[in-house]
């Protein structure tokens, strides 16, 4: 049935969906790799499709920015289309002298500034962590193609312009690989429906030394870390 923001009806979605957060990369995601594609929401431009990558359904849509955005339609898949798993497909900001523009960022854990998975825990601290299956799988075939990523944990941020610039220094001495806005929000959503879910990242941006992707260069980048999801879907 039809939601407030997403129009599909029931089965016209796939077990699996990846969600990257801008719509025209959903779209661009469908046309240049899915066959036999079908729109399946258009509200708010929020673009959603459905197609065959290698024999295998698979669905597409965008997710918004930030944590509150994708927890929206991100519930929607989970709860009322039967989605098993959500990979999100999206970009992230380097603390790390050492990850470079255009490495890739797999989020194994993803620390952050929210209150969301508070709220779904009871009050307490809750480890948003990845699907193990789906991270396995994926840093699998990154190896078996000889793809370096990094793995790791990420900072799920609540505001874009950080204005608390000592934050990235405490990042870096924790560890934290790179900041997004999307991950945490998506893991403890999956976990509080038994779901499945994964954020795969291409570097667009290095925070600590202001170096940033072109918007061309950015879209032409993310094709490596798609195709590397895409494989890694058909063979889990």
């Amino acid at each position: 049935m039809p939601t407030p923001h997403i129009e599909a009806h029931p089965g016209d979605f796939a077990d699996t969906v990846l969600m990257p957060g801008d719509p025209l990369r959903a779209r661009m995601i469908a046309e240049h790799y899915l066959e036999n594609v079908q729109q399946v929401n258009g509200i708010r431009n929020m673009l959603g499709f459905t197609g065959w990558y290698r024999g295998q359904r698979v669905s597409v849509m965008g997710s918004g920015m930030g944590i509150p955005s994708i927890s929206i339609y991100a519930h929607e898949l989970y709860s009322l289309y039967d989605v098993q798993r959500i990979v999100r497909v999206g970009s992230c900001g380097s603390v790390k002298a050492e990850i470079n523009l255009r490495d890739i960022v797999i989020a194994m854990g993803a620390s952050t500034d929210s209150n969301v998975n508070r709220k779904r825990f009871g009050g307490f601290d809750y480890a948003a962590i990845a699907d193990f299956d789906l991270l396995q799988t994926t840093v699998s075939t990154a190896a078996r193609q000889g793809l370096p990523v990094r793995v790791g944990n990420v900072f799920s941020a609540d505001l874009f312009y950080e204005p608390n610039n000592l934050a990235f220094d405490c990042m870096k001495a924790m560890g934290v690989l790179a900041v997004e806005m999307e991950a945490a929000g998506l893991y403890g959503l999956a976990a509080s429906l038994n779901k499945q879910a994964l954020a795969v990242l291409t570097v667009s941006d290095h925070l600590l030394r202001a170096e940033h992707l072109s918007p061309e260069t950015r879209q032409e980048d993310f094709h490596q870390m798609v195709r590397l999801v895409l494989d890694a879907l058909i063979t889990g």
